[in-house]
């Protein structure tokens, strides 16, 4: 054979086998699904490409192309492990054109409109139509509530919120209100509780529900909305479904013309799902560049506790993925789906998500949650205990059943938690190994990233940013984690004695250190890093904290380093001794804030080496305390130009002798072009004085009966478990001779009522307490438990 003739041949050869291990087959909104997929004679639906997979997969690499268009789910879609590709054949189902083909969970409505009364249109429905959600021209329109929405309250609970929001007086003005929803703000505004109304009996209202919170502490007297009241329907883009009479009533915004508005309601509340178990996963297979909407709310079934944190959880999401491996979702926009966005389920192992836009979420946007069954010993609300004398003491967890070595990477979130008030940007639980990197963070009703416990740790969190949470809860943070694991109980002194003993327990669950790097955090209405009851095994570094600084309770093994917080400090909080915590090399600006701290916490524990821009008298009356910075500096660090955000120190700043090293401040959050030109950052502080912190700092107290008593400031409302509107006065010191002592108080308790008066703060109790005598009653809260005491004086 010539040399031209085999080199034909074997170009002949190539490209037939390249056809047997690639194919692409295409989908288009004007197909059939009785064509052959081909680029000329396309399929129409999701589910017939997938059945056409099939053939193929695992065999050769397919790509399913959509083209741009509108992709109506009469049903969600499920992978199982039969749809797998292959590490050498992925499957990848792609739109052809990034956001322009959309996935849609939702139905359109051909209406007719009629005019009903005082702006309010009125249309017939197709028989046996249950409508979670309403959008008008591709906007979600907001079901008849009370008080009406405003935008412009942005940090308020709700966007509106009344105390008489179904009060007697309001529910005789409703004729039937059964299908309406409450929604309350949890009473220390720990998240939110909502209520399904059955009815009512004369003017007061019949309802169930309020198991979305895990601390079940009762509503907020004030921070409460009903919404899907008809008598309600009074404000522009406000919707009522009457479901017996198949009637929809609708009050558009000035200028929108029914008659050529599109409709669409909700369906569907999960649009993809993958199906697998570990010993059959569904693997490698890639999603891409969609757009995804029209996923129903999930608030009423938010009812499964995680580990004795303050959460309820809905084990679902608009993508819900359970038993894979090497599934990717990338470049996929999540618009205003009504609960979580993504959902990874128990076993799953190499999650990437990437290039996202999540947005505007009824719930969570990435959320990665484990099997309770794979907890050694889990419980599941604050006040259980376990006896740490029968405990397992075997590290780690007991089954693969989680997701671990999972990544979140370059990604826009914001918006979360539209309807639930117990969310994050990034929900992390029972879970290992897992990656957020470069994404931003904002717009959150709650938190912007949360790990639940320390199990089981390894956790990455770099480059990100994170601002504008916790804008309508309380007491939380733009990072939050909890660690109530194992060793940990709500009497630490208990836990102290058995750590005493065996040092390694708080390491049995978070057996792995998690890291937080390189990441910049702004929360207004909490702290920027809140590591909370016993979070374990952590390194800090390279952070910028841009209002209320870090805080860390109870755990242990704390390394902080290299960090500054503007125009704050460090917040230890109910320490154990010999944590081994160390924090050196940062920039705080004011004094530490501790919370039931009264003694030298060193025992192989070093606070040290830290420069502050603060008056010392004032750093050092603490730290000398607590045993202290004996070798901290102070000064003016000379950050390069913190009005720009840039909070670097100059070359000849006196905060490098400390140990403190530049890192760079233009690299948080978003890079995916696209994303990072739409993606906001946070508002810079401007710089306050030392003398100005100092004036704002100063604590008020008084003496009775042989004890101090002081009031609550600045983020203290934590330590004990209440919000600032219930408040209280602490008592911070006390005598032995006092007869408080034999009444039972104790050093750290908390006073909110004297004989049923409130206490809130100091002037308040002093104006109860000052002609005091006999019998007296206090309400006082110890360990966050409410207790009774009686005493005599």
């Amino acid at each position: 054979m010539s040399t031209y003739l085999k080199s034909i041949y074997s170009f002949l050869l190539i490209a037939w086998i390249s056809s047997l291990q690639a194919q692409d087959i295409y989908v288009s909104p004007n197909g059939s699904d009785s064509n052959s997929g081909d680029k000329e004679h396309p399929l129409a639906t999701f589910s017939a490409a997938q059945k056409k997979v099939k053939n193929y997969a695992g065999k050769q690499t397919i790509t399913i192309n959509f083209t741009d268009g509108l992709y109506y789910l009469p049903e969600t879609i499920v992978f199982t492990a039969e749809d797998s590709g292959s590490e050498k054949h992925p499957i990848v189902y792609r739109a052809q054109n990034e956001g322009g083909a959309i996935l849609s969970g939702g139905a359109a409505l051909d209406l007719k409109w009629e005019f009903y009364r005082d702006g309010i249109f009125m249309a017939k429905t197709p028989k046996g139509l249950k409508i979670d959600q309403v959008f008008i021209n591709g906007e979600n329109q907001r079901m008849a509530r009370y008080p009406n929405y405003d935008a412009a309250k942005k940090a308020e609970p709700y966007q509106g919120y009344a105390a008489d929001a179904f009060s007697n007086e309001r529910v005789a003005q409703w004729e039937n209100p059964e299908g309406g929803y409450i929604h309350a703000m949890h009473r220390a505004r720990w998240g939110g509780y909502h209520y399904r109304i059955t009815g009512k009996e004369g003017d007061k209202l019949k309802y169930e529900g309020g198991w979305q919170n895990n601390r079940q502490m009762g509503m907020h007297k004030e921070y409460r909305m009903v919404e899907n009241i008809f008598e309600e329907l009074d404000a522009e883009a406000e919707w009522y479904h009457n479901a017996k009479k198949n009637t929809l009533y609708y009050k558009p915004k000035s200028g929108v013309d029914l008659n050529k508005a599109k409709v669409e309601v909700v369906r569907l509340r999960h649009l993809i799902e993958f199906k697998g178990t570990e010993k059959n996963p569904v693997k490698n297979i890639t999603l891409q560049g969609f757009v995804v909407r029209h996923a129903a709310r999930t608030f009423m079934d938010s009812k499964e506790p995680l580990l004795r944190s303050d959460w309820a959880i809905y084990r679902g999401g608009a993508f819900f993925l359970t038993g894979t491996e090497a599934i990717k979702i990338l470049a996929t926009e999540f618009d205003q789906v009504g609960g979580n966005a993504i959902f990874v389920n128990n076993y799953n192992r190499n999650t990437l998500i990437k290039g996202c836009h999540i947005h505007d979420t009824g719930a969570s946007g990435v959320c990665f949650v484990g099997d309770p069954n794979a907890v050694r010993d889990p419980l599941f609300e604050y006040h259980e205990t376990n006896d740490l004398s029968k405990i397992d003491r075997t590290p780690g967890p007991k089954t693969n059943n989680y997701p671990a070595k999972a990544v979140v990477k370059d990604c826009l979130i914001h918006g979360i938690g539209r309807t639930e008030r117990q969310p994050a940007g990034v929900q992390i639980s029972m879970a290992q190994f897992i990656t957020v990197r470069d994404v931003s963070i904002y717009d959150c009703a709650r938190a912007g990233i949360n790990i639940s416990e320390g199990t089981w740790g390894g956790h990455l969190i770099e480059g990100c940013d994170v601002f504008d949470t916790v804008l309508e809860t309380h007491d939380h943070g733009s990072f939050n984690s909890w660690g109530r694991d194992r060793f940990w109980h709500k009497d630490r002194q208990l836990s102290q004695k058995f750590i005493d003993e065996e040092p390694n327990l708080p390491y049995l669950d978070a057996v792995e250190t998690t890291t937080i790097r390189n990441s910049r955090w702004r929360c207004d209405h909490g702290w920027d890093i809140d590591l909370d009851d016993g979070s374990s095994n952590y390194d800090i570094y390279n952070n910028v904290m841009l209002n209320h600084g870090l805080k860390l309770r109870e755990g242990f093994r704390r390394h902080v380093w290299n960090n500054i917080t503007v125009n704050n400090g460090f917040h230890p909080h109910v320490w154990y001794n010999g944590s081994k915590d160390q924090v050196y090399s940062n920039i705080f600006m004011s004094a530490h804030k501790p919370a039931r701290m009264k003694e030298p916490y060193v025992n192989e524990t070093s606070v040290d080496r830290n420069f502050y821009v603060a008056d010392k008298a004032q750093v050092m009356k603490i730290s000398n305390t607590l045993g202290w910075d004996q070798n901290s500096t102070f000064g003016d660090p000379m950050f390069i130009n913190p009005e720009k955000g840039d909070f670097r120190v100059k070359e000849n700043s006196p905060a490098l002798k400390i140990g403190f090293k530049n890192f760079p401040m233009d690299q948080f959050g978003v890079k995916k072009p696209s994303l990072k030109a739409i993606a906001r950052i946070p508002e810079m502080p401007t710089l306050i004085s030392s003398k100005e912190k100092n004036e704002s700092e100063v604590d008020k107290s008084i003496t009775w009966q042989g004890a101090t008593f002081s009031n609550l400031s600045g983020q203290e409302f934590s330590a004990f478990g209440v919000s600032k509107e219930e408040g209280g006065v602490v008592l911070s010191a006390i005598l032995n001779t006092s007869p408080l002592v034999k009444g039972g108080l104790l050093e750290g308790d908390l006073i909110q009522a004297v004989n049923g008066v409130k206490t809130t703060n100091v002037a308040q109790f002093n104006q109860v307490t000052k002609k005091l005598k006999g019998k007296v009653n206090l309400k006082v809260v110890r360990n966050q438990q409410v207790k009774q005491i009686k005493l005599k004086i």
